[in-house]
């Protein structure tokens, strides 16, 4: 049933995918004299990367503005912001990855795009400033794959690369992406199938993945944190609350603020606020919520006005913003609610108490360590019967009850608070836990509850058991020995309110958003297995084995 649900999964993507890689464009007027074309851009290697040109009125020579997408540029929503960034004085270039749409060769991921022997980011900035309309400063700009791409290209350094823009962005595939918490999405990445010029590239590709289970070299290879001191420029990165590549956002920022080259650091300026993955889709409605209006941002405003400064020298006074604005988002709908309000800093993170908020007997949370001998909680984690967690996108800012209250899916409250309480910061998680299988996953989730009974959602990640002890090696657990499992779970700034209560959610399945574990401790393949383990996994709360969240409580 779980192998039928899997190749369901893998026709829909293929369905819904948004644009076939050889459908006609159609014809749009981009209005405000911007003109679009085609081009191939060659590689050193001779392979030619297809991309999309937005020229503004006039004649130039322009500053260009860069993005690398894998995926599909000819959406109407995609051109009409290219066609709009162009407007403003700029030659803007949308060019899809290796191997992807359009473009030769063959796709190996983001691998080509980074310092090794190719380097397409690289070969294309340099290729764009050669241009006759181009005044040589380049400017890369994009979210999500995109930002990943700048985190590439940054380390190989570029000489005509002048700044970036990123949003929503990551550094290192294995714990950001493929591998997240050590556990592999195959299903989800089936689906990538559908941007490839050729489609069994992506399966070749992910059977190199598999033969990588562990953080090794070869993921070395593509982790931008080790290579902070290479990224030498200007950046303005956006993050988002809602999104569990927030990590990826924050750790730009930091790495590249106080370990970058000279031109980088003290250089950087971060922006975080109360939003979902994405790129333009940073306004006040997200998911169930609704913030007030000082939530939305114009996003597009702030990336002209960081170019211009850059790449046009204007005197915009961005370089006297703050380094660091964040949204601290506090309850909606709710008079006089504390939080909701954007704050500056010049550093990050902010300055907090790590505060032991431990899991106890009978659902509770509290600031107590637990008294109680020999107390725990059991989960079932059966892979062909998991609880569900439904879609693939991070279901973040809606009421969470439906999976909280779902069979083998334990809830930790504390009681309604009494006054307001701030957590801003890093959330950890350390779990006391045995189990009668080998190897299981361990998920937890950290909610806001509502006196009307919503659970609304703000942070989850996942940890498998046989990485508690780090993504080199696997370790195996031993049936009823006890283990502490410790990882992050996420960065936040939420202001609970008086009268709320504060929850922590454990369990062990959430499929299809985390892909079952089989429990066997065998190696994780790309088609799911026909021999599975039910684990029975238990979740300790004693005064030996005392599981606890750690809160950057903000006094």
């Amino acid at each position: 049933m779980y192998k039928l649900a899997h190749a369901c999964l893998i026709f829909v993507l293929l369905l819904v995918f948004p644009v076939s890689l050889f459908a006609q464009d159609k014809p749009l007027d981009l209005e405000k004299g911007v003109t679009e074309k085609h081009v191939m851009i060659p590689m050193r290697d001779g392979v030619k990367l297809s991309a999309y040109l937005y020229f503004p009125k006039g004649n130039g020579p322009w500053p260009v503005l860069m993005e690398q997408r894998y995926a599909s540029l000819r959406g109407k929503g995609s051109r009409l912001s290219f066609a709009e960034m162009a407007s403003h004085g700029y030659v803007v270039c949308a060019v899809n990855f290796r191997g992807s749409q359009k473009s030769q060769g063959t796709w190996v991921g983001y691998r080509a795009l980074q310092w090794g022997e190719k380097q397409d980011g690289y070969d294309v900035v340099e290729w764009l400033a050669k241009q006759p309309w181009s005044t040589g400063k380049i400017g890369t700009f994009g979210s999500s794959q995109a930002g990943y791409a700048q985190n590439y290209l940054a380390i190989t350094q570029p000489p005509h690369l002048v700044c970036q823009f990123m949003i929503d962005t990551g550094l290192s595939l294995y714990h950001e992406g493929y591998f997240i918490g050590g556990a592999a999405k195959p299903d989800r990445f089936k689906g990538m199938d559908a941007v490839c010029r050729v489609p069994a590239h992506n399966r070749a590709l992910m059977k190199e993945w598999f033969s990588h289970p562990d953080y090794d070299d070869y993921w070395k290879a593509e982790d931008c944190t080790l290579h902070f001191d290479k990224m030498n420029v200007p950046c303005f990165t956006v993050g988002s609350w809602y999104d569990y590549m927030c990590v990826g956002s924050v750790q730009s920022f930091i790495g590249r603020q106080y370990k970058g080259g000279p031109n980088s650091r003290g250089q950087q300026k971060l922006y975080v606020g109360p939003w979902l993955h994405g790129r333009f889709n940073k306004v006040n409605k997200v998911g169930e919520m609704v913030y007030p209006n000082n939530a939305n941002f114009d996003m597009m405003a702030e990336m002209i006005r960081w170019f211009d400064h850059y790449l046009k020298g204007v005197d915009n006074g961005i370089d006297d913003d703050a380094n660091v604005r964040y949204y601290a988002m506090g309850a909606v709908g709710e008079a006089d609610a504390p939080g909701n309000e954007w704050r500056a800093l010049d550093d990050w993170p902010l300055k907090t108490v790590e505060t032991s908020y431990y899991l106890q007997p009978e659902g509770k949370l509290s600031l107590s360590k637990p008294t109680e001998q020999g107390s725990f909680s059991k989960i079932v984690a059966d892979p062909l019967n998991p609880a569900k967690i439904l879609g693939r996108a991070f279901p973040g800012a809606r009421d969470a009850r439906v999976v909280e209250e779902q069979e083998n899916v334990l809830t930790f409250t504390t009681d309604p608070l009494t006054e307001p309480v701030e957590w801003t910061g890093n959330v950890k998680a350390e779990l006391l836990v045995s189990s009668s299988a080998k190897d299981t996953d361990f998920i937890v989730r950290v909610t806001d509850v509502y006196p009307d009974g919503r659970s609304i959602l703000i942070i989850d990640m996942i940890r498998r058991g046989r990485y508690r002890d780090g993504f080199e090696q696997q370790k195996f657990m031993e049936p009823g020995k006890v283990y502490k499992v410790a990882f992050n779970v996420g960065w936040l700034s939420q202001v609970f309110n008086k009268g709320h209560r504060i929850r922590v959610t454990v369990a062990s399945t959430g499929a299809p958003f985390y892909e079952p574990n089989p429990n066997t401790g065998e190696p994780i393949t790309i088609e799911f297995p026909e021999k599975v383990v039910v684990a029975n996994n238990k979740i300790h709360h004693s005064g030996k084995h005392a599981s606890r969240i750690l809160a950057p409580v903000n006094p």
